[in-house]
């Protein structure tokens, strides 16, 4: 399963990447607001500066939803740097734009999935990745964990070469329940990543230890 953190934040992904296991970065505007960032040179050379850090796959979202902008705006963030996924909403003309861009070689992660209908779209048309959101369905009372096992199964049955990528990730339980149903990607905060690092009896071991390797050295 491959590891992608859901922030704008360079420390937290500095973090991440330091950790040795981070595949990838995902973004939208309200996490660069979030950290201050405004204006589309901003928001551009804080992607560059992202992409710096990591190793590939960083997901940068188009504002437009129009055909002709989201294909500008697509190319223009492509054009940054070759580890940027170009990151489209689920609506028609992100489909037109999403076939568009793999007709071009350009990598694309299909973003505000909800149903199988969307991704088995999303996927014909070529997305590299399809983000179906977990907690958001959960919000409304449906069982986003339920449809990432569903995706599992179709994607299987038809070979198709995109990778579902599990968004709106809140909490380890998520991120575990993703893996148990073989989801290819996560997403999530950088503390969700990091809250699998924990164990209260790993912290006892530990204090135990250090404990008796003091003694030992009197």
């Amino acid at each position: 399963m491959k590891f992608f953190v859901d922030t704008a934040n360079l420390q937290d992904i500095k973090e991440c990447q330091e950790l040795g296991i981070l595949d990838g970065v995902t973004t939208n505007p309200s996490l660069m607001a979030k950290v201050g960032i405004t204006g589309k040179d901003g928001i551009f050379s804080h992607y560059k500066a992202i992409c710096d850090i990591v190793d590939d796959n960083v997901s940068a979202e188009v504002i437009g939803t129009e055909y002709k902008d989201i294909i500008r705006e697509g190319e223009e963030l492509a054009e940054i740097d070759p580890k940027i996924v170009v990151k489209v909403p689920m609506i028609k003309d992100g489909i037109r734009a999403i076939k568009y861009f793999s007709d071009k070689g350009i990598r694309t992660n299909c973003t505000l999935i909800f149903s199988a209908g969307q991704a088995i779209l999303a996927a014909k048309a070529g997305a590299t990745y399809v983000s179906p959101f977990i907690g958001r369905l959960d919000d409304v009372g449906s069982d986003g964990m339920a449809l990432i096992e569903q995706l599992v199964d179709i994607f299987a049955n038809y070979g198709f070469h995109t990778e579902i990528l599990a968004a709106s990730v809140r909490h380890t339980m998520h991120l575990l329940q993703c893996a148990e149903v073989g989801a290819d990607v996560v997403t999530c905060p950088a503390n969700v990543i990091m809250g699998l690092l924990k164990h209260p009896l790993t912290d006892k071991g530990l204090a135990t230890f250090l404990e008796d390797a003091k003694k030992l050295s009197l």
